[in-house]
């Protein structure tokens, strides 16, 4: 048995790790959104809709972000047809998390691993907004794929991109990549 735990010492620190991180900040993140009353929204998911509503106003859309008074959501309406909601889980936290806890698994130097995961979160949140921004154009344009889009094309681009943050950090940071 102890032969087996020393070989395999590498993964289960890996796994270990991981979980413990995925926990720890899950659990945190849930009192967080424990603190706020049951029909409101949390301010990541609040700031996630005016940086979507910005970033559409930027690029000459009409558009206008409206908090439901009774409903944990966000309403987008573009040139004046209500076309997407944003909710808690559009604001891309679960995806943070998941990242933070694979790159703190397969840690390097402590300076490199903060630097990457601060970096990595701000860019999966910059890479969020602009996917609720495109998907809400893309609903105007192409009602009848909300479906394709909102459940396949832009998981796959969100997670897709997450992945290569991880090859990326594995391949020139992680201390497993000697």
């Amino acid at each position: 048995m102890k032969k087996y735990l020393v070989q395999f010492k590498p993964f289960l620190i890996f796994v270990g790790i991981f979980f413990l991180t995925y926990i720890v900040l899950t659990l945190l993140y849930k009192f967080y959104l424990n603190s706020f009353e049951v029909n409101d929204l949390d301010g990541i998911t609040v700031l996630c809709g005016k940086n979507t509503e910005q970033l559409l106003r930027f690029l000459n859309y009409d558009v206008v972000i409206q908090k439901s008074a009774q409903n944990p959501w966000m309403r987008i309406v573009l040139n004046g047809r209500q076309l997407a909601l944003v909710t808690e889980g559009c604001n891309a936290v679960s995806v943070m998390i998941l990242f933070v806890s694979f790159v703190a698994a397969f840690s390097g130097k402590l300076k490199q691993t903060l630097l990457f995961i601060f970096l990595g979160v701000l860019s999966i949140y910059i890479l969020n907004i602009i996917r609720i921004a495109l998907l809400t154009v893309l609903l105007i344009n192409f009602p009848k794929y909300e479906d394709l889009l909102h459940e396949i094309v832009f998981p796959l681009i969100i997670y897709g991109y997450v992945f290569v943050l991880w090859i990326f950090w594995i391949n020139r940071f992680s201390k497993y990549a000697r």
